[in-house]
């Protein structure tokens, strides 16, 4: 377990001072220029709705806390890392409203190594669905959700199959270090099971948290 926790801790510290340098470097930057080059990702500024069509690329990388929660009967703690390619498919949506703001679809790409209670791999893939709020300022939330099939050596007393599906909910906060590129925190709840293709069959369920850095264009 410290062997996971310092890996951990080696990871977010490389992401954040990277997000720092960057920040630094913006600000150094002509504040036109930046406006000009990427006003196109935004409806009206930076924090008022992106524009469709916008593109994006998170990666991150945490740690997860295992939960005995719905059926399962274990604690799986976990690190991961992750990569998602995000297409911005609507205009602005709610108008007028607290909650405007963009629909997003993802593709999430994930891996980590479960460190307790014993050694072992997991790799998936989901589409997922976000919703991100215009706020009128550099501070974006966003809640999503999604669906897709994992690969994993975790075994009984939960698992039996190197097959499984994965479920994931939660949301998050982008902060726009400048117009294109964000320090972003992620909250996800993540469940692993089978569907009852093979017993034993109670899931994995875990509480992931991640930090990374968020290109748009």
């Amino acid at each position: 377990m410290g062997l996971g926790t310092r890996a951990v801790g080696k990871w977010l510290t490389i992401i954040f001072g990277t997000g720092m340098l960057l920040a630094r470097h913006a600000e150094a930057q002509p504040t036109n220029s930046l406006a000009d080059e990427h006003s196109s990702l935004w409806a009206e500024g930076v924090g008022s709705g992106f524009r469709k069509g916008t593109m994006e690329l998170d990666v991150g990388a945490g740690a997860g806390l295992g939960l005995e929660v719905l059926t399962g009967v274990g604690e799986h703690h976990w690190v991961i890392g992750i990569v998602d390619y995000g297409w911005i498919f609507s205009d602005v949506v709610g108008k007028g409203h607290w909650y405007r703001g963009n629909w997003e679809l993802l593709a999430d790409l994930f891996g980590g190594y479960q460190f307790s209670p014993e050694g072992a791999y997991f790799v998936g893939l989901s589409p997922h669905i976000r919703y991100n709020f215009a706020t009128g300022s550099r501070f974006i939330p966003f809640i999503d959700v999604g669906a897709g099939a994992t690969a994993t050596d975790i075994r009984e007393p939960d698992l039996s199959t190197t097959f499984e599906f994965n479920l994931q909910g939660g949301g998050g906060l982008h902060y726009f270090l400048r117009d294109d590129l964000a320090l972003t925190f992620q909250w996800r709840f993540i469940h692993f099971s089978n569907a009852g293709i093979k017993y034993p069959n109670t899931g994995v369920n875990n509480s992931t948290f991640l930090l990374g850095l968020s290109w748009f264009w």
